[in-house]
C-alpha cells in the first residue's frame, strides 16, 4: 500500500507580479520560496531596521511590492505580499 504526501498549500508553485519578481526571481514558486528570497533580500540591502528589529525599512523595489515608502512591521509584510501572489495567471498588481 502506497500512500502518497499531500503537498502542502505553501508549496504550491504560484506566480509573483512584476514587482515582486524584480526582488525574489520570476515565477512560479512556492510561498515558502518567496518568504526565502524576500528575506535574503531584506538581509543582502541591510533593510531592517537596526534600532526595531521588527521593522522592514523598504527600498524602492520593496516600496513597490509594499505599496508605500514606509517602515512595515515584518508581521505585516505578508498581507502585503500575499497581493502579489497569484495561482495560475500571473499576477499583475
Amino acid at each position: 500500500m502506497t500512500t502518497e504526501k499531500k503537498k502542502s498549500a505553501f508549496m504550491k508553485p504560484i506566480q509573483v507580479s512584476d514587482a515582486l519578481a524584480e526582488i525574489v526571481g520570476p515565477g512560479p514558486m512556492a510561498r515558502t520560496e518567496v518568504t526565502k528570497k524576500l528575506w535574503d533580500y531584506i538581509k543582502k540591502h541591510k533593510l531592517q531596521d537596526q534600532a526595531n528589529k521588527r521593522n522592514i525599512n523598504p527600498d524602492a523595489k520593496l516600496a513597490k511590492v509594499f505599496g508605500s515608502p514606509q517602515p512595515i512591521d515584518m508581521f505585516k509584510m505578508a498581507g502585503k505580499i500575499a497581493k502579489h501572489l497569484k495561482e495560475g495567471e500571473l499576477a499583475t498588481k
